[in-house]
């Protein structure tokens, strides 16, 4: 497994393996590497000759009073979990080297990044679409992968690569969560003893909403009102959005079916934790 910093050295290594007729998979991450980047990983070494996993924790995406500094880091252990999952590059860039002095290009997609995320965090997808978008120009991957528990983030992506006409594909891989059901995320590692269970409660609400669908309730209101219920009665919860929403376009709903989205943003304690559901799949 090689580790790469340089840009020009994983776009020569790019452009060199693809003129060998290779085919590159790549998963984009921030690092501090969980199961949920390995399932990732693990489809993208199936789908690719050449894996490529880029590890950077991208500054353009944090608002000053978000947490940049404090975002866990750990590249001895992630290069573990690189290694084991079959990565063949690690493409570790320097932020400098990102946006080098001068940097004033950005990418915006518009509509679909207003609600849910972009409505609490203004400018967050501005900086994912512009590092995603370099990254692609950087590793030039034929497939790229993404965690649907960034349900947002995903729809964004793909949005960009298709008004852009960027010749790859985007895979979605599904939420993987830990035994008792909290979604696998780098800023778990916020959560004392406590505030991890306390955490149960948005996988909580998300599986109460979908049994009050299954036993046939459509109704958007009472449906939020459970999953509020559930979560108001936590101790340190504090909400940012319960939303449901159609799962394609991210327009709110009133009357629920089995495509619809539910997308949860819930503060514990200090940490601001995202889940979701799509009523009808299986989780």
């Amino acid at each position: 497994m090689h580790i790469i910093e340089s840009v020009a050295e994983m776009q020569t290594f790019s452009r060199e393996s693809r003129t060998d007729g290779k085919t590159i998979a790549f998963v984009p991450t921030m690092g501090f590497l969980h199961e949920g980047h390995a399932s990732l990983m693990h489809e993208g070494r199936r789908r690719g000759d050449i894996l490529v996993l880029s590890i950077f924790v991208n500054p353009a995406q944090f608002g000053p009073t978000e947490d940049y500094d404090a975002y866990p880091r750990d590249l001895a252990r992630d290069r573990q979990v690189a290694a084991s999952a079959g990565v063949d590059v690690i493409f570790a860039p320097k932020a400098s080297d990102m946006y080098p002095r001068g940097f004033q290009t950005f990418v915006n997609v518009e509509e679909l990044t207003l609600p849910l995320c972009g409505a609490s965090r203004p400018g967050h997808f501005r900086g994912v679409t512009t590092v995603v978008a370099k990254l692609f120009n950087i590793v030039m991957p034929h497939v790229a992968l993404f965690g649907t528990k960034d349900y947002q983030q995903l729809a964004v992506i793909r949005r960009m690569v298709a008004d852009l006409n960027m010749d790859l594909a985007i895979v979605g891989m599904p939420i993987v969560r830990e035994a008792d059901g909290l979604a696998m995320s780098s800023r778990n590692a916020y959560l004392g003893p406590e505030e991890r269970e306390n955490a149960l409660c948005l996988s909580r609400a998300l599986a109460a909403a979908r049994s009050l669908f299954r036993d046939g309730e459509r109704s958007v209101a009472t449906l939020r009102e459970k999953v509020l219920h559930i979560i108001g009665e936590v101790p340190g919860a504090t909400i940012d959005y319960a939303d449901f929403r159609d799962s394609d376009t991210l327009e709110p709903i009133e009357t629920a079916n089995g495509q619809t989205l539910i997308a949860l943003a819930v503060r514990i304690g200090t940490t601001r934790l995202i889940d979701n559901c799509i009523l009808e799949e299986e989780q």
